[in-house]
């Protein structure tokens, strides 16, 4: 079934600074009760066969059409040992049920679309739970040990999974060793 996506709308302003909050529904994600975690090195495929039962433990919603009441962007860029992990395309879409969530993405920019009916809170801890990919500070995906993460340039501490989505926010998470540059900002395209 065709997965029917409205026009995007452009959205201006807004805190852009790092807010952290418990997780989905006022609680952080429960690790142990997401289903079929990915265990293997990257590339992390989008596994939107799975988002149906990943959308109980990450807190997010099956929704017909992209929510218009709450609607910004961020950027994620993902660093294992140095080298650059892609965001795939799909995370948080199901084509084939005709389904997608509040939080997703369309392409492999990095560029994570929130979207809701409502409006609420949203954390990156929901995007990676409905990715299956398990996120906290001595953790992502199968790697282990602390992690080094930056909103916008700045160096942050504690758990990544509990920050707050704000718009235009450039979120960057390494494993292992960073990368040699930080970005500090990304160049959302025109409208978004």
């Amino acid at each position: 079934m065709a997965l029917a996506i409205t026009a995007a709308v452009a959205v201006t302003g807004g805190a852009i600074g790092a807010l952290l909050q418990s997780g989905s529904n006022g609680n952080s994600i429960k690790w142990s009760s997401v289903p079929d975690l990915q265990t293997s090195a990257p590339p992390w495929p989008s596994e939107s066969a799975l988002l149906p039962q990943r959308l109980r433990p990450s807190g997010l919603d099956a929704l017909r059409m992209e929510g218009a009441v709450l609607h910004h962007h961020e950027h994620l860029d993902l660093y294992v040992n140095g080298r650059a992990v892609t965001v795939p395309a799909f995370v948080g879409i199901d084509q084939e049920a005709g389904f997608l969530t509040e939080l997703h993405t369309h392409d492999a920019s990095g560029i994570i679309h929130v979207e809701s009916p409502v409006q609420r809170s949203f954390t990156l801890g929901q995007f990676f739970c409905e990715w299956g990919v398990k996120l906290n500070a001595q953790c992502l995906g199968p790697y282990r040990g602390e992690l080094a993460w930056w909103v916008n340039g700045r160096r942050m501490h504690g758990n990544p999974a509990l920050l707050e989505l704000r718009q235009h926010q450039e979120i960057v998470i390494a494993a292992g060793r960073p990368p040699t540059t930080v970005p500090s900002s990304y160049a959302f395209p025109v409208g978004l």
